[in-house]
């Protein structure tokens, strides 16, 4: 005699809120690219979305957030979101910097402040990295943990010793977070970034220059790569 359904297989399983951001945005991007919602096409407001898809307004604004980066929708204060473009741009607007601007230019700050890191920084500097990385592993909010990650870029830039490079890093943060949250929403990169994070780290208090470049370097590689994957070529 067959067996019925398991009770964990009969009860569906809560999303996690990135799970379910990725879903609306998946959503909306489907109802963009198949001309459901036409060019010039306002969305419905968040309100009306968040009751649509039964989810929190704070995800409904990381899938528009990550609309808005792929070039697809552009949102007006006091007027709403718009529809822009039905297929992803050619690079991520990320505020005031570009997806290619970040790319082209953080292997030649990140990948020498994390080797200067290694060999410049101080206990409490370590530590603060240690725990930078403790938290991301175990933040489940998307937000607070894009927001560990650009800390984590800054810190070692700042523990580098290196004056010029800490302030580029800074300044670029915001578009950091930015890129950081669409990559997790559209090419699921967050657990990877927590594995090239650790490997930075573990190379930073192993003292080894070459070693937390290349980590670090390779770290920059990957992200690379996620953005290829869902950029028009």
């Amino acid at each position: 005699m067959a067996q019925g359904p398991s009770a964990t297989q009969r009860m569906p399983q809560p999303l996690a809120r990135l799970s379910a951001a990725e879903a609306v945005f998946n959503a909306i991007r489907t109802d963009i690219e198949s001309g459901q919602v036409p060019v010039g096409g306002k969305l419905s407001s968040e309100a009306m979305l968040s009751q649509q898809y039964g989810v929190s307004r704070s995800v409904i604004r990381e899938a528009l957030r990550s609309c808005t980066a792929l070039g697809l929708t552009v949102t007006k204060t006091g007027k709403g979101t718009f529809v822009v473009a039905d297929k992803v741009a050619n690079d991520l607007t990320l505020g005031q910097y570009s997806a290619r601007d970040l790319t082209e230019a953080r292997p030649h700050i990140e990948v020498p402040a994390a080797g200067l890191a290694a060999e410049r920084r101080t206990d409490e500097e370590l530590e603060t990295l240690r725990h930078i990385v403790a938290a991301m592993t175990t933040e489940t909010d998307p937000e607070s943990w894009v927001a560990l990650d650009s800390s984590f870029h800054a810190a070692i830039a700042r523990a580098s010793g290196n004056k010029v490079f800490a302030s580029v890093v800074a300044d670029i943060r915001g578009a950091l977070a930015f890129q950081s949250e669409t990559l997790n929403m559209v090419a699921d990169r967050q657990h990877a970034s927590d594995i090239e994070h650790q490997q930075i780290l573990a190379a930073i208090e192993a003292g080894s220059a070459d070693a937390a470049s290349n980590a670090m370097a390779e770290h920059l590689r990957a992200v690379g790569v996620a953005l290829d994957s869902i950029l028009n070529k």
